[in-house]
């Protein structure tokens, strides 16, 4: 049995600094994306992370894609 798999879009996930925890160390948090439409290049999906953060004024710490697929048997 053969497995077809299907590209159907990808999400942006990015790790921000919302402040410091009381013991000095950064604060993070993490917000997804979803639906980034595959044509998308991975730079303008960079360059889409940096421009919202910068416009929240919380420091990026990260930036990911990570592409779904749907997988079936044929």
């Amino acid at each position: 049995m053969a497995v077809i798999a299907s590209a159907k879009d990808s999400v942006l996930v990015v790790t921000f600094e919302t402040g410091v925890t009381p013991q000095g160390s950064a604060k993070l948090s993490q917000r997804s994306f979803p639906n980034v439409k595959l044509i998308a290049t991975d730079e303008d999906i960079y360059n889409i992370a940096v421009a919202i953060y910068e416009l929240q004024g919380y420091p990026l710490r990260g930036v990911r894609r990570d592409n779904r697929v749907d997988l079936a048997s044929d």
